[in-house]
């Protein structure tokens, strides 16, 4: 499993309109071929009078899926250009869909890359990026007389204050990026004077939002 990657929020779209043609980008997140191919057949579905329906994705944790399908338009002038964008971005996981209604003006190949390129571009904006990390659960139970000193030190920190359970003894759920799992606990004996049993769960992707460039 990788450590992180990068990837899409579950779905989004943005139109924009260039030289009076309408183009209208959509986002999804896909982890199989079948997946992005069953969103293309959707958004073809829906758009079945548009002039073409592009589309580009990149699927698996070492992108061996890749493919672009330029639907009508002159040959590496939409898909390419839309699995580009992926590829700069480093997106994995990710299938975009880009319906072109013609407005009557030429654009050119020069035109056109750029057009179904941003389009994409934009669509990905508007729909998000997130940055998913493999993260280690670890519990930590303590007494309540530590829960504002270590609560505050947590939130503080680098690390990820997912849950805190009321029972007996306080637990504190924490996520930790894998790899610095002993630092943590090194971190967390030192900050409860050996008070706290700590304990590590599974592990799993924790998603991050990414700020648009």
């Amino acid at each position: 499993m990788l450590e992180s990657y990068y990837t899409v929020k579950p779905e989004g779209s943005e139109e924009i309109t260039i030289q009076k043609s309408r183009f209208i980008g959509y986002v999804k997140r896909c982890e199989t071929e079948e997946e992005a191919q069953a969103f293309i057949q959707e958004i073809k579905k829906k758009h079945n009078d548009a002039t073409h329906n592009c589309s580009a994705y990149m699927i698996g944790e070492h992108d061996l899926i890749q493919k672009a399908n330029d639907d009508g338009e002159p040959s590496g002038t939409a898909g390419v250009p839309m699995l580009e964008v992926l590829k700069k971005r480093g997106l994995k996981d990710t299938a975009v869909v880009v319906t072109r209604y013609f407005g009557g003006i030429k654009l050119g190949a020069g035109g056109l890359i750029r057009a179904y390129g941003s389009t994409a571009s934009e669509a990905i904006n508007t729909t998000g990026v997130v940055k998913r990390q493999l993260m280690q659960e670890i519990k930590v139970k303590i007494d309540y007389t530590l829960l504002g000193k270590v609560e505050n030190e947590v939130r503080n920190s680098t690390y990820t204050l997912e849950t805190v359970n009321y029972l007996e003894n306080v637990e504190l759920i924490i996520y930790v990026e894998s790899g610095l799992e002993e630092e943590f606990e090194s971190w967390m004996v030192d900050l409860t004077s050996g008070q706290a049993d700590i304990t590590r769960g599974g592990t799993s992707y924790v998603e991050f939002d990414v700020t648009p460039e």
